[in-house]
């Protein structure tokens, strides 16, 4: 079963994130003021709304109440973002996701009960600093907050060790649970710790994030 999600505002941020969830099936209300703006997402919608989404009339007309989520994708205007979190409240909808343009605009968000506050710009900034950063991993998956996935190179002086030499756990505070040949390369789980390290093998452990982050950032692996 498709979900349904309701975008309120059809900038470049919402009209990205309406066409991606109709590519994967999901059904989409989107509002916006600009007739010019929903025109443009019509194709790609349930259903492509012109009007004021700070109207409750106009958000209960359309359904929006029977949304599994909403997304409040203007983050210019906090009368308008917080009246959209407040409605979508006053309506029931349990997933209320909203764009800030900065610290100011999130905390007043949070405050009325946003569930997930984002700063796309910041952290689309953060993302390619990171990467710029990154000295031995490849990549990361965070499981949460505190905790992620991480695929890295070892560094030169830790080729011709073992895993129980290294003992990684004990001075970086990551357990290698698997490892590949190759960036490309089948995710091996079962393997010899035994077995040296060489230049070419991809190591996989689960980790502290930012601890782990910034020792790789700093060229601390040793």
């Amino acid at each position: 079963m498709s979900k349904l999600i309701g975008i309120l505002g059809l900038g470049i941020f919402g009209s990205t994130i309406a066409k991606t969830l109709a590519e994967y099936g999901s059904d989409v209300i989107a509002i916006d003021k600009s007739e010019e703006n929903v025109n443009r997402i019509q194709p790609f919608v349930t259903k492509g709304i012109i009007g004021d989404f700070t109207d409750m009339e106009l958000l209960r007309t359309v359904g929006l109440e029977d949304c599994d989520a909403v997304i409040i994708a203007t983050g210019t205007n906090l009368e308008a973002s917080v009246l959209g979190v407040l409605n979508c409240k006053k309506l029931g909808i349990k997933k209320i996701i909203a764009k800030a343009k900065n610290k100011n605009y999130r905390e007043v968000l949070e405050e009325i009960g946003t569930t997930t506050v984002i700063q796309p710009e910041k952290e689309a900034g953060l993302r390619i600093a990171k990467k710029i950063l990154r000295t031995n991993i490849e990549d990361i998956v965070r499981l949460d907050d505190q905790t992620s996935v991480v695929e890295f190179y070892p560094p030169a002086t830790w080729v011709g060790k073992s895993l129980i030499e290294l003992d990684l756990r004990k001075v970086y505070d990551i357990n290698i649970i698997g490892m590949r040949k190759s960036k490309t390369g089948k995710l091996l789980v079962s393997f010899d710790p035994n077995d040296p390290v060489t230049e070419e093998l991809v190591l996989v452990g689960i980790t502290e994030s930012d601890t782990f982050e910034q020792i790789d950032y700093l060229n601390e692996l040793k």
